[in-house]
């Protein structure tokens, strides 16, 4: 049964279990809800939540570990040189999911019978051409040790799926039973519903907080890693960068201070535009602005912040960049002949300079808004002009918090991709000029983990050493941001 299946039906037997715990409590109180001990809602949420929580968890778990242990009993049929190289086997595992997958729609398409899919000994040719035939695309040919490792697969992929099932509904039948026979008037329903309830909000933040630590590990045990294979002085420390996936170290030359470089300098002018853009906006919004204006023009400005980074892009790469080049290029308008393509710093810097305009606009308004109005009126009354008062009341209370809307905006350019990649070129080099094409740390992670990466080469895992420094570096800006914040933050009764 597909997944969305046995969910749906559980979702169903947990409706179910609410209307009769709602209507169990109300018959045991002889139909008077005064009678109960809470609210008939509670006894039905009661029901619900026992015949739901537990089994969609066991569902979640269940669906999480089954693949990697049907992987781990597979291995003992896979050829021995496969199993001794994780990228190799990763690869051989990929093609047998992926001959599985092509199993498995043939059958459903009527392309075979489920009996041929399990007995399938015809051979490779015909393999292909069956599979082929419903629009299965394979790299490599199917050997016979793969088929018959995909149609391990299916086997045990089956009856897992078959036994999840079984386990998922019987928990959510026998929750709801259980619920249903210890509802009565005099049950603390409540008390226990407000009970699972913070159950779930505790299991929820640790989810969260188990999450983020997955992540670093992840990146910790892979630096590590590369920091093994690679020597640690020539990566921080070398200006050159230069991969090669020619072999395995063969000549690679993985210096991460041009990457360091250009990042920073692409955020410098992003930060050029959008800071002064901004800020000015939020001013003029928060002070300036009528209520009828600044209802239509806030909204209008923060449309930006929605708009998908991709769009921003391609704004780079088609319009922007042509433009600089009328501007700078060779034989452009102003004739100084300083930017040669449309990839560059500053057409990157642009573009992303105006997609953080909202962010900062955003931030600096509601730092803005929330200096108390008796500050403005003391200022005024005292006979400062309006211009005064903001310039010397105002802003200078907001600040702090107009300072760490800045370093959250700079954390943000440093984690942008997509425009970088677009706009700013693919050259890894240390130069001054902004009408040069540079790239960034987030660039290169994309481009050493497009395609078939091996991830036992330094070419590879240098994707994770560069995006520790990058979580390094934007931690500690966003730390370096809400001290600035809490140190000179104001307090206003």
């Amino acid at each position: 049964m597909p997944g969305i299946w046995t969910i749906l039906i559980v979702l169903a037997v947990a409706v179910a279990g609410y209307v009769l715990g709602r209507r169990r409590a109300l018959a045991s109180a002889g139909g008077d809800h005064r009678q109960l001990h809470s609210l008939p809602s509670y006894y039905g949420a009661n029901a619900a939540l026992a015949g739901l929580v537990g089994a969609l968890l066991v569902f979640a778990v269940w669906s999480l570990v089954q693949p990697v242990l049907i992987d781990r009993s597979l291995s003992a049929s896979l050829p021995p040189e496969a199993v001794e190289n994780a990228a190799t086997r990763g690869l051989l595992m990929a093609d047998v999911r992926r001959v599985a997958d092509g199993l498995d729609q043939a059958v459903a398409m009527g392309a075979m019978t489920e009996e041929t899919a399990r007995t399938l000994d015809t051979g490779t040719d015909d393999i292909r051409a069956m599979l082929g035939d419903i629009g299965v695309a394979l790299g490599s040919d199917v050997s016979a040790s793969t088929l018959e490792a995909a149609q391990r697969y299916r086997a045990l992929a089956g009856t897992a799926t078959l036994w999840k099932t079984i386990v998922t509904l019987a928990i959510s039948l026998g929750g709801t039973a259980l619920a249903l026979a210890i509802t009565n008037k005099d049950f603390r329903a409540r008390n226990t519903v407000e009970r699972g309830i913070l159950t779930l909000l505790i299991f929820a933040a640790c989810l969260a907080i188990a999450t983020t630590l997955g992540i670093v590990l992840s990146l910790i045990f892979n630096t590590i890693e590369f920091l093994r294979l690679y020597p640690p002085a020539e990566f921080f420390f070398g200006t050159t960068w230069s991969p090669s996936f020619t072999g395995r170290g063969g000549g690679s030359e993985l210096g991460m201070l041009p990457l360091l470089w250009g990042t920073f300098y692409i955020s410098l002018v992003a930060l050029l535009v959008a800071v002064p853009i901004g800020l000015f906006s939020a001013i003029y919004l928060s002070e300036y602005a009528s209520p009828t204006v600044r209802g239509i023009a806030k909204p209008m400005l923060e449309v930006l912040a929605g708009i998908p980074t991709i769009v921003y892009g391609l704004f780079a790469l088609l319009t922007v960049g042509p433009l600089l080049v009328d501007l700078f290029g060779e034989g452009g308008l102003l004739g100084v002949g300083w930017m040669r393509g449309g990839t560059s710093v500053m057409t990157a810097g642009l573009v992303m300079g105006i997609m953080l305009i909202p962010f900062v606009s955003s931030l600096s308004d509601d730092i803005i808004n929330a200096v108390p109005q008796a500050m403005r009126d003391g200022s005024l009354g005292l006979g400062a002009t309006h211009s005064e008062t903001v310039r010397q009341v105002i802003l200078p209370a907001a600040l702090p918090g107009i300072v760490g809307a800045i370093l959250l905006a700079a954390s943000r350019a440093i984690g942008e991709t997509m425009i970088v990649v677009l706009g700013a070129g693919a050259a890894a080099q240390l130069s001054l000029n902004p009408f040069e094409a540079m790239t960034t740390v987030t660039a290169k992670i994309v481009s050493q983990l497009t395609g078939d990466a091996d991830f036992t080469s330094p070419e590879a895992l240098v994707a994770f050493g560069l995006g520790m420094t990058l979580f390094v570096v934007t931690l500690g800006l966003n730390v370096f941001a809400l001290w600035i914040v809490r140190r000179y933050r104001e307090q206003y009764e």
